[in-house]
């Protein structure tokens, strides 16, 4: 228990001081249409870290992406509209986001990699486990789901009541720090948007075809109930589920939960890296 403590404690002192990400490599990849943003960071087995809707690298991994890179190879990426991935007239899917994702691979030459996806990222993960199942080797899920009821009513009605005036303020100056155009901004949002207000139930059977070790991570006030994680940690066979204290985000540092001061994503990158082992 000691050990463990002292563990936490020595990594929340490298998130706190390491603003250096050891950034190896950055650039554009042809992939099914697209010019796909990704970047490199540290070495060692590669992990993808596949960010939130409306966000970034930076935003959703900017506080433990220096600390993971210490460790492994971190292939990060930003999805189509995303950050520097510009737009192309396409509807975002996640099953096409997936797909994506496993052309990049093939692109690096990377045959296999654990994955790690927060949020909509988490539902790209998933996918990717689902569609690309060769390409996948440990999988990380936080803070997502496979059906409706999985989260919470008021999330819907906002997500459908939702504009660009609701968007976090921290994702809209992240977004326009990269790209300077309000238009391209708008139609990132109201993609995601209309991803969410289309969304339909995965099948149960889907759910159950995951071949990769799982791990679920939810926050205790997320956006996702916990009830609904236990039902994906009953379905995914190879599963291990982790319910930690705090919303939507907040236990990994993304960039709209983050409190000072706050130790979770020390504890959560700790249990990543016992996991990953």
């Amino acid at each position: 228990m000691k050990k463990s403590f002292f563990a936490i404690i020595f990594t929340m002192t490298m998130l706190q001081t390491s603003a250096q990400q050891t950034l190896q490599k950055s650039g554009f990849a042809p992939v099914n249409g697209l010019s796909m943003y990704y970047e490199i960071h540290g070495s060692g087995r590669p992990l993808v870290l596949l960010h939130g809707g409306g966000s970034t690298i930076g935003t959703t991994f900017g506080r433990i992406l220096p600390v993971l890179a210490k460790k492994y190879m971190i292939i990060a990426v930003e999805s189509q509209a995303h950050g520097h991935t510009p737009d192309i007239n396409r509807p975002l899917t996640f099953e096409q986001d997936a797909d994506n994702v496993f052309a990049l691979l093939k692109e690096l030459e990377i045959d296999n990699a654990d994955v790690l996806g927060f949020s909509n990222g988490g539902s790209i993960a998933m996918q990717l486990a689902i569609r690309h199942p060769e390409r996948v080797g440990k999988l990380i899920v936080v803070s997502s789901f496979f059906k409706r009821a999985g989260i919470y009513p008021e999330v819907w009605n906002f997500i459908k009541g939702g504009s660009l005036e609701t968007m976090p303020k921290q994702l809209k100056d992240a977004y326009l720090a990269i790209n300077n155009d309000h238009n391209a901004l708008k139609a990132m949002h109201d993609k995601d948007q209309q991803r969410m207000v289309d969304f339909k139930d995965w099948p149960e059977e889907t759910i159950r075809s995951i071949k990769a070790q799982t791990l679920l991570v939810i926050g205790d006030k997320d956006v996702v109930s916990p009830e609904h994680a236990v039902e994906m940690y009953r379905l995914i066979p190879n599963c291990r589920l982790s319910i930690i204290p705090g919303g939507h985000g907040e236990f990994l540092g993304e960039i709209t939960g983050w409190k000072e001061g706050d130790k979770m994503p020390g504890v959560f990158v700790e249990m990543v890296e016992e996991f990953l082992k």
